[in-house]
C-alpha cells in the first residue's frame, strides 16, 4: 500500500504526492518553509529544492507560480529523486530530478532561488527520533555539517539577485549556522520564526 500525504497550501490549494518509506517525510518544517519562502519570492525564477524528498516544498512553490520553467530537485537518496519524478508526473509539474549529496548533481548550474531542506537535526537527536527510522542523517554532532556545506556553497549556484532559504532549527546548532551564513554572504535576514 503506498502511502499518501495532502500538502495544504493555503485555505483554497492543496495537492497530493506518493510517499515512501525510504524517503524523508514532509513535516512542520516543510510547511513553514512553504509559507516563509512564498511570500519572499516576488517574482517566478528557475527555482532548486536541495534536500527535495517527495518534493513537497518546490511543488508548492510552482503551484503557487513562484518557479518558472521545471522545477529542479535534489536530494542524496536515489529513491527520493525516483519518487519525485513519479510524483511530479502525477501532478503534471515539469521537473528535473537528481540525486546525489548537495551541489554535485548541479556542477556549473545556478538558480534565482534554492530553498535548502536538508537535514539539520544533531545525529544523536536523530538516532533516537522516529523521523530517521528508515533515512540517513549524516548532519554531525550539532546538525551543523550539512547546513553549513550548503551554505558556503549556494553563492557558486546563485544567480546575480538570487536568494538561498535555509531553515535554523533549534535541534542544531543555531548560532554556529547563523555565523557561517554571515561569513558567506552579505545579507542574512530572518523572514520567518516558529516555536
Amino acid at each position: 500500500m503506498t502511502e499518501k500525504y495532502i500538502c495544504k497550501i493555503n485555505k483554497s490549494q492543496s495537492f497530493e504526492v506518493k510517499l515512501k518509506e525510504s524517503v524523508f517525510h514532509p513535516t512542520g518544517t516543510s510547511d513553514e518553509i512553504i509559507k516563509a519562502v512564498s511570500a519572499n519570492i516576488v517574482s517566478p525564477g528557475k527555482v532548486l529544492d536541495l534536500g527535495c524528498g517527495s518534493g513537497v516544498v518546490g511543488f508548492a512553490l510552482h503551484i503557487l507560480g513562484k518557479s518558472e520553467g521545471p522545477l529542479h530537485a535534489s536530494d542524496l537518496s536515489s529513491d527520493a529523486a525516483l519518487l519525485i519524478e513519479e510524483n511530479a508526473k502525477d501532478l503534471g509539474i515539469p521537473v528535473v530530478a537528481r540525486y546525489g549529496s548537495i551541489f554535485t548533481p548541479w556542477e556549473n548550474e545556478s538558480f534565482d532561488y534554492i530553498i535548502d531542506d536538508i537535514s539539520g537535526i544533531a545525529e544523536d537527536v536523530a538516532a533516537i527520533s522516529p523521523w530517521f527510522s528508515k533515512t540517513s542523517c549524516r548532519s554531525g554532532k550539532d546538525g551543523s555539517d550539512l547546513v553549513i556545506e550548503a551554505i558556503t556553497n549556494a553563492p557558486d549556484h546563485l544567480n546575480e539577485g538570487g536568494k538561498f532559504f535555509f531553515p535554523v532549527l533549534s535541534l542544531s546548532n543555531s548560532k554556529k549556522i547563523i555565523e557561517a551564513a554571515s561569513e558567506t554572504f552579505t545579507k542574512v535576514q530572518r523572514i520567518a520564526h516558529k516555536e
